[in-house]
């Protein structure tokens, strides 16, 4: 059995030699591909076996085996005129018609790019992949663990931080939701794939036959609109053994909101949207008026109801900002509240989403097809002894063992309470409601802040309109 921890280490190692290789993300980028690539190699010799008469999308002379395999084959600039003239070309143009494989690799390699220039380094690089068998179910395993350190890498790769959600956040709402064999789960902004692998951990405990195995493929399914995060998702959900990854190359919020129809509509939605992302110019025009915005954080939510069945259920993460926020965002809330039961808020703490961003996040749960009657708060308590969390002490799916034990069984505390919906509209729908429980923080809310800003505002206003009085006065 290799080393793996030592592979991915020497991989990193020496591809920070190469001047073509900037910064962690494109290294990411371009240590995933030719894992993807391995990947699929390993696991063609096991659909040779398992599907009658499989043939492969690629070319003999671009499969893996045929110009990687041979630590002795090519390198140096004969291999990096292979890469750049013929791999990445052909590969790009692969008819996508042929096969569910050869649309995977197309849509993989659409957007992808080799960034590595020296061909003896890149050599170096794929000998150490080559020792990693992914047909075998402990390295395989192992491997996974790996992986996911790679994506939490992306939390300091610049922006790319924002395609990674922790995985004790994706855990518990997958816990919570509950999905079953047979049900439909979509996150329609999947990044790195956190929620659909979760979804496939937990679901592919009820699977028992080979049929069962197809329902649970075709019932998770994943939409990423940027090119690395999509990459990564489909390697991630490749190793948790889809054969045929369900993640589509789109936005979904460039579709008219009045064209998505009844068989459009999922049984479950677990997502993270980006918030503070900005759609382009006229993306807003795809929206009913009412809900016409740039941000894409209310956007998705706003399609999020759209796009549940009745009876369909959702657990969505959002910033503070959406809870108090004013405008569209109150017309969107209206709607959640109106057409969706939104039994419970968990409030997380500062720093659960260190180092990409500090801003303080939400967990939404709720149900489509009935109105809110009542909102739950649950305010997620850090750990004895914790003043915050960070990359070396990140969340911890065992600290929400409280929200779970609470869950069946509801009563106020410490960290809980419950709102009714009449409070919410006598509040304009803003739900950025402080637990009642704890002493007030020093630090003021944004709304309070704003409540502020608005007085001193008025109150330098009719300064300025006195000295002009006393002045005009003056001079007449």
């Amino acid at each position: 059995m290799s080393n793996i921890t030592t592979n991915i280490k020497s991989i990193r190692d020496i591809m920070r030699k190469d001047t073509g290789v900037d910064g962690d993300a494109q290294r990411i980028s371009q240590m995933v591909w030719m894992l993807f690539m391995k990947i699929f190699a390993d696991k063609e010799e096991e659909w040779e076996i398992t599907i009658d008469n499989y043939k492969s999308p690629i070319p003999e002379n671009l499969k893996w085996q045929n110009w990687a395999a041979d630590e002795e084959g090519l390198t140096g600039d004969q291999l990096m005129d292979f890469i750049n003239n013929q791999l990445f070309p052909m590969l790009k143009e692969l008819d996508i018609t042929f096969s569910p494989q050869a649309k995977i690799i197309r849509s993989v390699f659409d957007d992808t790019y080799n960034y590595m220039k020296n061909g003896t380094l890149f050599r170096q690089v794929i000998n150490q992949v080559n020792t990693i068998d992914f047909n075998s179910t402990t390295e395989r395993h192992l491997f996974n663990d790996i992986y996911e350190t790679i994506l939490k890498e992306l939390q300091s790769a610049g922006s790319s931080g924002e395609y990674y959600t922790p995985r004790a956040v994706t855990q518990f709402m997958v816990d919570i939701i509950n999905p079953q064999l047979g049900e439909s789960v979509l996150d329609p902004a999947c990044g790195t794939g956190g929620f659909l692998t979760c979804s496939i951990d937990h679901t592919r405990q009820q699977v028992n036959t080979p049929k069962d195995r197809e329902v649970l493929q075709k019932g998770i399914r994943g939409v990423e609109k940027k090119p690395l995060p999509h990459l990564l998702c489909t390697t991630n959900l490749m190793l948790h053994g889809f054969d045929v990854p369900a993640v589509r190359r789109d936005n979904l919020l460039s579709k008219p909101y009045s064209d998505w129809g009844v068989k459009d509509k999922v049984n479950i939605i677990l997502t993270n949207p980006p918030f503070g992302g900005v759609e382009e110019d006229g993306t807003e025009t795809n929206f009913p008026k009412k809900f016409r915005t740039k941000e894409t954080a209310d956007l998705f939510l706003a399609l999020i109801i759209r796009l549940l069945k009745d009876g369909g259920r959702a657990a969505v993460v959002l910033p503070d900002g959406t809870l108090f926020g004013e405008g569209v965002k109150t017309r969107i809330k209206e709607e959640l509240l109106a057409k969706c039961n939104l039994h419970t808020i968990v409030r997380l703490p500062n720093g659960v989403f260190n180092p990409y961003t500090g801003i303080k996040t939400n967990l939404l749960f709720f149900e489509k097809g009935t109105p809110t009657k009542d909102i739950w708060y649950y305010e997620h308590p850090y750990p004895e002894g914790v003043k915050s969390y960070n990359k070396t002490k990140p969340i911890n799916i065992k600290e929400f063992n409280v929200e779970k034990k609470w869950w069946n069984n509801r009563e106020e505390n410490q960290y809980a309470w419950k709102v009714s919906v009449d409070e919410i509209k006598k509040r304009n729908y803003n739900l950025d409601i402080k637990n009642p429980y704890q002493e007030k923080d020093d630090l003021a809310s944004p709304e309070e802040l704003l409540q502020k800003y608005r007085a001193t505002e008025k109150k330098i206003t009719s300064i300025q309109d006195e000295i002009v009085k006393v002045l005009t006065e003056a001079l007449q």
